[in-house]
């Protein structure tokens, strides 16, 4: 079969954020528990009013704050650099990238680039774990890792970098993507 040009140019930028689920998930279990004391509230007559609408509107707010936020956080992937979209964005170009590697954080497992400066990054987005599941978890981790691969330079020298400062236990047969589970 013959590959259209469209598919053999390779993309300029890739982003990654929060799945759908994954913004609203974290969401739900005390949504549930507003509603159903809000429901329980009804069921024994008791004069709510105002106060139903108020509680309903305010966790409908928070999940639209989510929503909306959830959309931000991530990672882009440049050709030059992978741009971190948290709180603050950070720009962290290849050539200075070390690893990159999974860890547990919170009970989730993250991804995490190590710089050469032994400064650790934590990405928000890809994520996945206890009411932030992501099934393309991995692909996207061994995608993010073939980019910087294939985007770190001619000129990249891996720099050593003392055990402590890399914050967890040595990287597996030289393989800086090897999972820990």
């Amino acid at each position: 079969m013959e590959q259209s040009q469209v598919e053999a140019v390779p993309p300029e930028r890739i982003r990654y954020r929060y799945t759908r689920l994954q913004r609203v998930l974290p969401v739900l279990p005390p949504l549930v528990v507003v509603g159903g004391t809000t429901v329980f509230d009804w069921m024994t007559w008791k004069p709510a009013g105002s106060e139903i609408a108020e509680s309903l509107g305010t966790w409908a707010a928070m999940l639209l704050v989510l929503l909306i936020l959830g959309q931000y956080f991530g990672v882009t992937l440049t050709e030059s650099t992978a741009v971190v979209h948290s709180l603050r964005r950070r720009t962290i170009h290849w050539s200075n990238v070390q690893a990159i590697r999974v860890e547990r954080f919170q009970g989730a497992q993250i991804v995490v680039i190590y710089e050469a400066g032994g400064h650790r990054t934590r990405l928000r987005a890809p994520v996945t774990g206890f009411l932030c599941w992501d099934r393309e978890f991995e692909e996207k981790f061994r995608a993010i890792g073939s980019w910087w691969l294939d985007h770190r330079g001619p000129d990249w020298t891996p720099v050593l970098l003392p055990g402590a400062l890399w914050g967890g236990s040595p990287v597996r047969d030289g393989n800086p993507f090897a999972s820990p589970t």
